[in-house]
């Protein structure tokens, strides 16, 4: 027996070659995977986890999206999968495990060759180039001998080359350990002539005035209560290696049948949350409820939620995820569990603690982990939200300015539309009127800019570092930039892009940073979905070659809608918009017109109730080119959302007027032309 394992053990390892290799089995990693096969090219997709989907299979349910006129592709696609899901168009809230599969369907759908379980360790360069990786096993991790050589049987580990890389991880790994360039934590306001970067001692998820930082309140020398540092605040717009605060996105549901009690988890300490207690006792009243005071409740299909942090302290970790982006595994997963443990303990504490107010303890109690969610992991979230980790300084840093429209790109593979958003970083101690109090730092929203397009140098390491390696998900930007890109739909889109662009450099045989970017452009608009099939024809009000009014229209640059704008016509008003759309491919077609919200912002549709201020009798002429059609439309219900007229056959040339048969406001902004399968 011996004999036979050395052997084993001896034995050679032989490389498994695809075009691709896509590092990260997070939502922009299967995309990626799914685009390169799609696109005729040998891929595998290798995971360190058993689970597909990152976040969006991890609770994060009500996607940040910012403006749908953003996604595209593929990311749009899977938007429109979840709406089939549950019987409409699409759909941005939903339950992980909804997500998840629909991330397996498209792996399996694809062909797509998946590695679970297996983590990078090794790297061979050649000229300038990746030329191969090799993985470990995450349950079963090989050994080093004493020249720092993997040792092991065959399946401990594998050795991948590929033509072209993609480092799809929220932590960017196959990235650093590449040499590649990258910052964490923040930049000085000064390194790019930003405001919002840096140190931000601020208003929002913040401790009311008067909070004691000492575990004794007013005895400083009884040391600092659980969850303060003893960091000194610098001045804002100041540089340092902070990192926004990590949370778990939780789906909880309100459902006897399908709730498991929040039990008292392993390692529970009551004193973790002393600051709640305070944060209570020292703000203006006791809260009602407890969301938009202890936490952020976003409600899910079928009685579950997802849970945000909201408030001083609540469902962030704030300071403990500093060593996180380089760490490596070991500590990672201590870390990990850190917030796991916190995160349990703080549903338990405000459930049974008595000290906590009887009604929040009540309203708590009402909620539980769902059976039928994260099956394999006592139906908890497999997935920690690591919002910011390393960020590549690429061949091109994304900045303020180009999230505010001051510095555009020509280069642009994909869109941003959220506001430039970061957690807080720090809990400090504060001088206040001569009182000593807690208070966060860190936390931004600055927003009210239109959607911005995404570099493609920023997806690319420079030259001289990697010539065959693409990053969309740690992409190069600043801390506040990547604030506003780092939502998991354009994470999507931008992973999309970036595989198609490793096709692109293989055909073209060429460095991913001299593929002919106008080129990869025009496939991505004209290919949306990669399947030959005809693309959506989107009018949008601001297209004014194909957009006439009649009457006084408003054009408005707030509120919930789709693009940079949207129209009003004021009540009272006999006014008419009409879209006009050339050169189809004649066929048949569902029609829609998305119904904006003119006096709210954007956000997910079934989070939004009827809007009796609108127009409840809007008419919708169609003509097809060969027949007119009067489709009724209630701009009261269905907002911020596509509103169906109906499957049509339509010409080359089609038309579609809204007038207003009531004394209401009547609103237009977009019209949507689906050609059916």
């Amino acid at each position: 027996m011996k004999t036979i394992l050395l052997l084993l053990f001896s034995l050679p390892v032989f490389a498994q070659s695809y075009d691709i290799c896509v590092y990260g089995g997070t939502s922009a990693g299967v995309m990626a995977a799914v685009t390169a096969k799609r696109a005729g090219k040998t891929v595998v997709l290798i995971e360190p986890s058993k689970h597909l989907g990152g976040l969006s299979a991890g609770g994060l349910g009500a996607t940040d999206i910012g403006n749908k006129f953003a996604i595209t592709g593929l990311a749009r696609d899977f938007y429109r999968r979840v709406g089939q899901h549950y019987g409409r168009l699409e759909q941005w809230t939903f339950e992980p495990h909804v997500a998840e599969n629909l991330f397996e369907k498209y792996v399996k759908e694809a062909g797509v060759t998946v590695l679970r379980n297996y983590r990078f360790t090794d790297m061979q360069r050649e000229n300038g180039k990746i030329a191969a990786i090799t993985v470990e096993d995450t349950a079963l991790p090989a050994s080093r001998n004493a020249k720092g050589k993997l040792v092991g049987a065959d399946r401990q580990f594998k050795i991948i080359k590929a033509k072209v890389f993609l480092d799809c991880t929220y932590e960017g790994d196959l990235m650093a350990l590449n040499g590649v360039s990258y910052a964490v934590g923040r930049e000085d306001n000064a390194q790019y002539g930003e405001t919002w970067n840096g140190v931000q001692l601020l208003d929002k998820h913040q401790f009311p005035d008067g909070v004691d930082p000492y575990k004794i309140p007013g005895k400083p020398e009884s040391g600092l209560i659980y969850g303060v540092s003893d960091a000194k605040l610098k001045p804002n717009g100041t540089g340092d290696l902070s990192v926004q605060a990590y949370n778990y996105r939780m789906c909880l549901t309100d459902d006897p049948a399908n709730r498991i009690a929040i039990s008292r988890p392993d390692g529970y300490d009551s004193t973790k949350y002393e600051l709640l207690l305070r944060q209570i006792s020292a703000g203006k009243k006791v809260p009602d409820v407890l969301t938009w005071n202890l936490m952020h409740f976003v409600p899910m299909p079928n009685r579950k939620t997802d849970i945000n942090n909201c408030g001083g302290l609540s469902t962030d970790m704030i300071g403990a995820n500093f060593d996180y982006p380089n760490a490596d595994p070991k500590r990672r997963a201590e870390i990990i569990r850190e917030h796991e443990t916190y995160t349990k303990g703080l549903f338990y504490f405000i459930g049974h603690d008595p000290r906590m107010p009887k009604h929040l303890r009540d309203e708590m109690l009402q909620w539980g982990y769902p059976k039928d969610e994260y099956t394999d992991n006592s139906n908890f979230s497999h997935q920690l939200y690591i919002r910011e980790a390393r960020r590549m300084v690429g061949e091109y840093v994304m900045t303020q300015a180009n999230c505010e429209g001051k510095t555009a790109v020509t280069d642009g593979v994909g869109m941003a539309a959220y506001t430039m958003d970061s957690h807080n970083c720090q809990r400090l101690v504060v001088e206040k009127n001569g009182r000593m109090m807690v208070k966060n730092e860190g936390d931004v929203q600055v927003g009210g800019f239109p959607p911005y397009p995404v570099s493609y140098r920023s997806l690319i390491p420079k030259r001289n570092e990697c010539t065959n390696l693409l990053v969309p998900v740690c992409l190069s930007a600043s801390h506040i930039a990547y604030g506003s890109i780092r939502m998991e739909p354009v994470f999507m889109v931008l992973a999309q892009s970036a595989a198609l662009a490793a096709c692109h450099a293989i055909d073209e045989n060429v460095a991913v940073q001299d593929i002919d970017i106008k080129k990869l452009q025009a496939r991505l608009a004209n290919d949306p979905l990669l399947d030959g099939r005809p693309a959506e024809v989107l009018i949008d009000n601001d297209d004014v070659g194909r957009v006439t009014t009649t009457g006084t229209w408003e054009r408005l640059q707030t509120g919930g809608k789709y693009g940079s704008s949207l129209m009003l016509a004021k009540a009272g008003q006999k006014a008419s918009i009409t879209f006009r759309a050339t050169n189809l491919r004649p066929g048949r077609y569902t029609v829609y017109v998305y119904n904006p919200l003119w006096q709210g912002g954007g956000g997910n549709p079934d989070q939004i109730g009827p809007q009796t201020y609108k127009s409840p009798r809007v008419t919708a002429k169609l003509f097809t080119g060969r027949r007119h059609n009067a489709i009724r439309v209630n701009q009261q219900q269905q907002n911020n959302d596509w509103i169906g007229l109906g499957e049509y056959a339509l010409s080359e040339s089609v038309e579609l007027t809204l007038v207003d048969d009531s004394p209401a406001p009547l609103v237009a902004d977009a019209v949507l032309f689906v050609p059916v399968k």
